[in-house]
């Protein structure tokens, strides 16, 4: 019986054999699929898949779970831009950082049609909500000039990327607003007046440029309370077209502002002091501003306010770019 058996199965088990392997090779093959980054192109001139950015963006897949590349060829983009947060994994890649512009003139005291002022966060000519966003070899531009609060950049989403990207404005010019974001810049230039870097992300600058126009402060951090980092600038060039001793290292929008410079170069903008508390002396209790290593004509360890701090070669040792990201791997 049980020879028999075998024997009438033998078909059908070499057609289920046959389904199987046939089933195993279309879920290799979407798999494979699923994995491919997906590549848009934005170019003015018509040879491209669209001619503005936000036509490309509106393109990308809702939650996607693979890259989406928008290569962006060179170019004056004026526009409004808007990344939402269902746009995710979106990379930004520009033809040169130089002649691949992304601008916009909005700025915080115009009016809009209830004769409102729009606002800070509304002056912003790109917002970025979706997390696991990068861009690289891009210039982001609030054009609006020395207007008052004019943002070029701000950076809701998590997990947010720039390499070799440029940041022009005056005052205000990058908002890193996330409570919970984690943002990380590389080789990046980055310029601007009043509090041009602002915000509660935790972010790492690595290896960028900082340069001061007219007079003011390069940070204004609002690190929520209870957060371990805030603001950590690694081996970073601090420069300018400001007189000697126009800018503060920073000051605190929030109470629990930290800000730590590591192995900066500070150039002779930076006033001896460092450091401001927004005339506010409680807050000298609750922020943490430091250095470690600095140098430069700027760099004055024994002339900073006395409630920032000089970091000891231990305590540096804990501002890695993985202590301060967290689980965030790239």
């Amino acid at each position: 019986m049980l020879r028999c058996f075998r024997k009438q199965s033998k078909p059908g088990y070499l057609f289920m054999k046959k389904l199987l392997a046939t089933c195993f090779l279309l879920v290799a093959i979407s798999a494979w699929a699923m994995s491919q980054v997906k590549k848009i192109v934005v170019s003015q001139d018509g040879n491209g898949n669209y001619k503005t950015v936000q036509e490309a963006i509106n393109a990308v897949t809702d939650l996607s779970s693979v890259e989406t590349i928008i290569y962006i060829k060179n170019g004056v983009y004026k526009e409004k831009l808007r990344l939402p947060d269902t746009k995710t994994k979106v990379h930004f890649v520009g033809e040169s950082v130089e002649k691949t512009i992304l601008t916009y003139d909005d700025y915080a005291s115009k009016k809009d049609s209830t004769g409102q002022g729009i606002g800070t966060s509304g002056s912003s000519s790109f917002f970025v909500f979706g997390n696991d966003f990068t861009a690289e070899n891009i210039t982001f531009e609030n054009s609006s000039g020395p207007v008052g609060q004019a943002v070029a950049v701000r950076v809701t989403g998590d997990r947010a990327k720039f390499i070799n990207c440029r940041f022009l404005g005056f005052q205000d010019t990058l908002y890193t607003h996330g409570d919970n974001s984690r943002q990380y810049y590389y080789k990046c230039y980055i310029e601007g007046t009043v509090d041009f870097i602002f915000g509660a992300a935790t972010a790492v600058f690595d290896s960028c440029t900082l340069y001061a126009k007219n007079a003011g402060y390069y940070t204004a951090a609002s690190t929520p309370e209870g957060k371990k980092f805030g603001y950590v600038f690694l081996n970073c060039k601090l420069t300018g077209s400001a007189a000697n001793g126009a800018f503060m290292l920073g000051r605190p929008w929030r109470p629990f502002a930290k800000v730590v410079y590591l192995n900066c170069f500070m150039g002779q903008q930076v006033r001896p002091e460092g450091w401001n508390n927004w005339g506010k002396a409680e807050n000298e209790k609750t922020t943490f501003y430091a250095e470690y290593q600095s140098y430069g004509p700027g760099a004055a360890p024994d002339k900073r306010v006395g409630w920032s701090h000089q970091l000891t070669a231990e305590e540096a040792s804990q501002y890695t770019v993985s202590n301060i990201l967290g689980d965030w791997k790239f």
